[in-house]
């Protein structure tokens, strides 16, 4: 008989867990409490506009690819990837300059010396990030239920490649002096929720993964990612069921029983996987007699993310003058961080992404109109800010920023639709606790061993995935952890 593992949130880790569970022959069921799929990886539509709901960039599309791999699929037949050249382009308030970011070494190169005069510690960079990648990548790869498991050959190994005790910043510091060249390499902590000047110095490899994979974008929007392992899901026999919110795990002692639905019903399971927010998960759907060290007491005193205010704009007309990824630095862009992360309040200057995707995808608006997905990061609901009070100020002063430093000045008049998401909104919708959208902050104390393990400890069977859990954030590392806690499922059988 097989053996029944139930799944709680149909996102990118859920999924990619169900997927692989379903096809080794376990029965699985994944309850979502949304209509679609996707979680923060789902997709917001409006009168023919698409937009991801959260992440815009994929990264090391091998991952993806591979899933799809491992349990008999194409991914050609459910998605189609688009490299992108350039990257990402990069906007400097303080100086005016540009530069357009590629996977190209050669052009990066002649980029870098052209428009920062000369300076060049660009190779030298790729080859040492080379280096911790490959001491790092198998460190990522494996499960830290025991704290032994630190003390593997991969880990041990690794260690001297951690540049443990610097940060993002210093470790560029090392390749180049020119501030905002350094900004060019080490604003990729925000894909983490992090300050350059705080996020550990191991995770100067995220922007060596850009420049060495490239950054992809699949045609429908990322979204598209999680309904195609969904297809895949179904295909299989698994099942999912939309609109179904779990109100508790239910547990005699240590082992796991199954879940209660908010409407009453209790489905059984032989394993469970949590897919829902890990701080949120721990204080509304376990058993608080089973999980006091994650107390919601001691919880808020941990390290969370950022959190971002979202605005998704239905447009009139395409801006072509504008790169698919588009970032722009506030003009002290320390002292806007700091307003983030070390202040916690609503900051004097504004950094902004910009993401135009209909200059590469035309599926994403009707004919001759277009996307404009904009997000501000700014402070968790740890700060002191009242979003219902600020959220229509703050988004003239975002408007009012765009309009001026990406050359849109009849933005406004092209709005046809229009849609804000704010930290409050993350935690009353979406169930992200503190808003914190990057999950738990990606600190050494809270990397590997010391992050919510893949395999819970507080009780027999129970399992985690998503950005909550090891190896964290972000779309490749969350298919990962959905693959590392259906091997240990598979494992335990």
């Amino acid at each position: 008989m097989k053996k029944k593992v139930a799944i709680i949130g149909a996102g990118p880790g859920g999924l990619t867990a169900g997927v692989i569970l379903q096809d080794r022959g376990f029965d699985v069921t994944i309850f979502e409490k949304l209509p679609i799929v996707g979680g923060r990886n789902s997709c917001l539509e409006f009168d023919g506009f698409r937009f991801d709901l959260g992440p815009t960039f994929l990264m090391m599309p091998h991952i993806l690819i591979d899933v799809f791999n491992n349990v008999g699929e194409n991914i050609n037949s459910y998605l189609k990837l688009i490299k992108l050249d350039p990257m990402y382009t990069l906007y400097f308030s303080s100086s005016g300059r540009k530069i357009s970011m590629t996977s190209d070494h050669e052009e990066m190169s002649k980029r870098i010396k052209e428009i920062f005069n000369g300076e060049e510690g660009f190779y030298e960079y790729l080859d040492n990030e080379e280096k911790r990648l490959n001491y790092l990548i198998p460190c990522l790869e494996k499960p830290y239920c025991k704290f032994y498991d630190m003390l593997s050959k991969p880990f041990l190994k690794a260690i001297p490649h951690l540049d443990i005790g610097k940060s993002v910043w210093e470790v560029l510091g090392k390749y180049f002096k020119d501030e905002e060249l350094k900004l060019c390499f080490t604003f990729q902590s925000k894909y983490l929720g992090m300050s350059a000047w705080e996020c550990p110095g191991a995770f100067a490899i995220i922007a060596y993964v850009e420049h060495k994979y490239g950054i992809w974008h699949i045609e429908g929007g990322l979204n598209r990612i999680s309904q195609a392992l969904a297809k895949v899901l179904i295909k299989k026999g698994g099942k999912i069921f939309y609109n179904s919110e779990v109100e508790k795990i239910v547990n005699i002692g240590k082992k796991i029983k199954g879940v209660k639905l908010k409407n009453g019903e209790f489905f059984q399971a032989d394993y469970v996987i949590v897919n829902a927010d890990f701080s949120y998960a721990a204080t509304n759907l376990m058993d608080k007699q089973f999980v006091k060290k994650y107390s919601l007491e001691k919880l808020k005193k941990k390290k969370y993310s950022c959190s971002t205010f979202m605005i998704y704009l239905g447009l009139k007309k395409l801006y072509k003058h504008l790169s698919h990824h588009n970032v722009f630095f506030a003009k002290n862009y320390k002292e806007n961080v700091d307003d983030i992360f070390k202040n916690f309040k609503l900051q004097n200057q504004i950094s902004f992404y910009i993401q135009n995707a209909s200059i590469t995808d035309s599926t994403l608006a009707p004919e001759g109109k277009s996307t404009l997905y904009i997000l501000v990061p700014v402070a968790n609901l740890k700060a002191d800010i009242d979003w219902e009070k600020e959220k229509r100020i703050f988004r003239e002063r975002i408007i009012k920023e765009v309009k001026e430093k990406a050359n849109l000045s009849d933005l406004e008049e092209n709005i046809e639709v229009e849609h804000i998401i704010t930290p409050l909104d993350w935690q009353n919708k979406y169930n992200v606790f503190l808003g914190a959208t990057f999950n738990l902050a990606h600190n050494l104390s809270q990397m590997l061993y010391f992050r919510p393990r893949n395999k819970f400890e507080c009780f027999d069977n129970l399992y985690l995935v998503g950005g909550g859990t090891h190896p964290g954030s972000g779309l490749p590392t969350i298919f990962k952890s959905g693959e590392i806690s259906a091997n240990l499922i598979i494992k335990h059988n």
